[in-house]
């Protein structure tokens, strides 16, 4: 039996990358998924590749008002969820001399306000029991210079997910952690640099991972699926680093 029949999920940044790598993973699993995006063309394409069992939503992550009409479309779609993936988010490249703040304010923004609204305002629709899910990143144990602000707003998401894990375990809903490291998606070429600096980047970065490569979307959805799986009942509070060994090893 697929782990996730008759269940209901929401991935935010779902139209690329390891959020439509999930949004697969929990469709043939037997989920109906809704996926948010901003950018209008990736969304309509996403949804054509997901087909009927999924839904997707143009929609600002960092927009409290926005997730609230999501929440209204999923109730009217879904009639409530059991799953949020809480993965949209940003990185980029800036020298720590080079900060600026709209730079700060474009990571928090996604990646912390975004996350906050995306849990916040689906919590009405949630089920019981129910998993959320929050996407990190494996530079909060191990940094990389560069990536103060992103590694920053994300330590902010690590620590927000253990706050809701027990503020939220008395209602009958999970919150976890995944922290992926270094990962083959569109993201990573949305640093703001050169080309042939991102492949100086990639080569140095992977003889930092003991298992020698870049890991991909879908390794990191297979967790993701763990987690918000019965596979996963027991488990609450928790930052499951999806990285090859690069912080533990």
């Amino acid at each position: 039996m697929a782990r996730l029949t008759g269940k209901t999920a929401l991935i935010t940044g779902g139209t690329t990358g390891i959020g439509l790598a999930t949004a697969r993973l929990f469709l043939s699993e037997g989920a109906r998924v809704a996926i948010t995006g901003q950018d209008v063309d990736r969304v309509k394409q996403a949804g054509a590749e997901l087909g009927a069992h999924a839904i997707a939503i143009r929609a600002n992550a960092a927009a409290a008002v926005e997730m609230e009409d999501v929440a209204r479309r999923i109730k009217a779609e879904f009639g409530g969820l059991d799953i949020v993936f809480a993965n949209a988010g940003v990185a980029k490249f800036k020298p720590f001399a080079e900060i600026t703040d709209e730079h700060i304010d474009e990571h928090f923004d996604v990646n912390v306000r975004g996350v906050i609204w995306s849990v916040q305002k689906m919590l009405p629709l949630l089920r019981r029991p129910a998993s959320v899910i929050l996407n990190a990143t494996t530079l909060v144990e191990q940094a990389a210079a560069g990536m103060s602000v992103y590694t920053a707003s994300k330590a902010a998401v690590a620590s927000l997910g253990r706050a809701l894990a027990a503020e939220l375990i008395g209602q009958g809903i999970r919150v976890n952690v995944i922290s992926p490291g270094p990962i083959e998606t569109p993201i990573f070429g949305k640093l703001g640099l050169p080309e042939d600096v991102l492949k100086q980047m990639a080569a140095q970065i992977v003889t930092r991972v003991p298992m020698g490569r870049i890991g991909h979307a879908d390794e990191i959805a297979k967790a993701v699926l763990f987690l918000a799986s019965e596979d996963s009942s027991y488990i609450t509070g928790e930052n499951l680093l999806v990285d090859g060994g690069m912080a533990r090893v």
